[in-house]
């Protein structure tokens, strides 16, 4: 990393803990690190000093921990970027108040029915934990996710005044309250669960990976493997955000980390300042369903289906891998087709040396993914993998742990934890009210009743809701919110379950690269110094498997894994093949044969979707479209050219 690059990233730092700073900045720290405590005592049973709530005691104690710093970190105004304000503290300490109050009084909750008629304290405080939650919804997402939850969160109140599938059961204002606060399926819901049983420590994991040096190794990594290649600062681009977007489960930020390094390499070795700026956003758009980790819409998977997370990554790791072995062929044909060279050697750091120094990293994912798949302790497995981890960085100085840079471990960890905690929240409160109305059953029954269980026409439905939703909420809200109306439907008409929520996942993040929001592609752009349009529209060709592959494994549910394992290996050959046709058309630059024109691109285009559909019809096709291209080259004569 030069100097100037070694700026950006110390001057974003610097401006992200401008707000939170002195008092603010320890406090912040010292929550984490109790809920974090809190965590590890319920999921390993520790019964440390005899503290062993019951389960919604829990789910409340860290949202005491976690959902109170969301008011010191994130602002409530762009005016108070810059500081805290008394009232910001005040919602700090009402917030752990609030939380406490529940936690404590848990187990009576439970056995008195308070969420139907609770004691007058208790509906004081579950008009303020409502009130809480929207605003710290509003604080770590905006103002859309906001407006969204906040009227879902009323649908009690009006939904008995809505027609037909609309309709849901009447209840008042305090009976509302009382279900979003002290029910479990709203505020401490699904969403929240997950977080607290699952999530939090794999999201401690991937700060504790990148805060200890795993973001230079990965990044060294793909540089000393790819970097002298044609094209070869792209490829390390693609391979480098793919892990870290993986680990932290952001776009944004992955791109600004990631994109400050690769976007610059890219220009200096030919590339245009749009290509470096699309290749950047395809790639960290792709880490968010790319296992191991993939932020927080996986684990909300394997909760709504009722599997293990395993299963989850299992099904997810081959279209994953489909979208970027797409993409590293796109960047190796244009390589080719526009005489792009790699970088040159002596600025590339040395294989065995990189390897000697970051072995660890790598063993730390692989013994993550060993834990999960074969162990199968899902809840216990980052915080083993984090004690390893640590262990091994403390063998060197240049990755040893101090205690200054431990504690900003803490704080990062804290800062998406906090912000998670306030996604989750705002998610609870829509999943409860479209539950406790009634509606989302009605309303997915329907929608099979209008589609006349045509299945295609549903994926076409939901390929666009999905876009449309990604385009205002969260990946993580987009999903849940599908997962309740949408995903049913798709099931009733005999799709795959598992296919069904990744499709959801998948069009969920494709407004990170599609016009006219893009918002990954224009982030990018502005570090590429790009046209951000120019930069959208690339981004959504260079992206195009991601647009293709839910069509095809929920059509196919051999590439998630599922059927027998010869069928699955078909697919999987197959699928490969079909990348590199499908790279092909969209470049214009075919191994062993050279460039291919306007009018050849095109069957080979319809070759590529064919042999990535992996049926034996679709397979089929896709060979005699080959074979009648091979025929053509031929009778033209067309010169062979050699791929290097």
């Amino acid at each position: 990393m030069n100097r100037e690059e070694n700026g950006l990233l110390e001057k974003r730092k610097a401006e992200e803990t401008l707000r939170v700073r002195g008092l603010a900045y320890v406090v912040v720290v010292i929550m984490t690190s109790i809920g974090i405590l809190i965590a590890v005592n319920q999921l390993f049973q520790l019964r440390i000093a005899s503290f062993m709530p019951v389960a919604s005691g829990y789910y409340f104690y860290i949202l005491a921990s976690f959902l109170s710093i969301t008011f010191l970190l994130y602002p409530g105004r762009d005016k108070d970027k810059n500081r805290i304000p008394w009232y910001d503290w005040m919602l700090f300490f009402i917030c752990i108040v609030t939380c406490l109050f529940f936690g404590a009084n848990a187990y009576r909750i439970l056995t008195e029915g308070w969420e139907f008629t609770g004691p007058p304290s208790a509906i004081i405080g579950s008009f303020i934990m409502w009130i809480l939650a929207l605003e710290g919804v509003r604080r770590t997402t905006g103002n859309i996710l906001f407006l969204i939850a906040g009227v879902f969160s009323f649908y009690p109140l009006y939904g008995h005044f809505l027609p037909s599938v609309l309709y849901g059961a009447p209840f008042t204002l305090t009976q509302a309250a009382c279900q979003h606060a002290m029910g479990g399926i709203s505020i401490i819901g699904i969403p929240v669960r997950v977080f607290s049983n699952l999530i939090i420590g794999f999201i401690i994991f991937g700060v504790a990976l990148v805060s200890s040096g795993g973001g230079k190794f990965f990044m060294d990594f793909a540089m000393s493997i790819l970097g002298s290649t044609r094209g070869g600062a792209a490829k390390v681009s693609v391979i480098s955000s793919a892990f870290m977007a993986s680990l932290s489960g952001s776009v944004i930020s992955n791109i600004i980390t990631t994109g400050s390094m690769t976007i610059p390499a890219m220009k200096r070795t030919g590339y245009e300042a749009k290509y470096a700026g699309a290749i950047e956003a395809c790639a960290s758009t792709g880490g968010v369903i790319m296992p191991p980790i993939m932020g927080a819409a996986a684990f909300l998977i394997a909760s709504f289906m009722n599997v293990s997370y395993a299963n989850v990554m299992l099904a997810a790791f081959f279209p994953a891998s489909l979208y970027y072995i797409t993409l590293l062929l796109q960047v190796d044909d244009h390589a080719a087709k526009a005489g792009i060279g790699g970088m040159p050697r002596e600025e590339l750091p040395d294989f065995w040396d990189t390897m000697k120094k970051g072995w660890f990293y790598i063993l730390s994912l692989l013994l993550l993914i060993f834990l999960l798949v074969y162990i199968r302790i899902e809840s216990w497995a980052p915080f083993y993998t984090i004690i390893f981890l640590f262990a091994c960085a403390m063998i060197r100085k240049s990755t040893r742990y101090t205690w200054k840079k431990f504690v900003d471990f803490l704080f990062e960890s804290a800062k998406l934890l906090g912000q998670i905690a306030g996604i989750m929240v705002g998610i609870g409160l829509i999943i409860g009210a479209l539950s406790f109305t009634g509606v989302a059953n009605s309303f997915s029954r329907e929608l099979v009743i209008l589609a006349g269980n045509n299945y295609f026409l549903l994926l076409i439905f939901g390929a666009i809701t999905s876009f449309v939703l990604g385009i205002g909420m969260t990946v993580t809200a987009c999903y849940v919110f599908l997962a309740i109306i949408l995903v049913p439907a798709l099931v009733k008409v005999g799709l795959h379950p598992m296919a069904c929520h990744l499709f959801v996942l998948y069009w969920g993040v494709l407004s990170f690269i599609t016009p006219p929001v893009a918002i990954g592609s224009m982030t990018a752009a502005t570090l590429a110094g790009s046209d951000p349009w120019a930069t959208g529209w690339l981004s959504m060709k260079l992206g195009s498997a991601k647009y293709i592959v839910p069509f095809f494994f929920v059509l196919n549910p051999a590439l998630i894994m599922v059927g027998p394992l010869w069928i699955v290996l078909v697919a999987i050959i197959s699928a490969i093949i079909g990348c590199i046709f499908l790279a092909a058309s969209l470049e214009g630059w075919l191994y062993c044969y050279g460039k291919v024109s306007l009018s050849l691109r095109v069957p080979l285009f319809v070759a590529g979707l064919s042999f990535m559909l992996a049926r034996w019809y679709s397979m089929a096709i896709g060979g005699i479209i080959i074979c009648l291209f091979i025929v053509v080259t031929i009778y033209y004569q067309h010169p062979i050219q050699r791929g290097e």
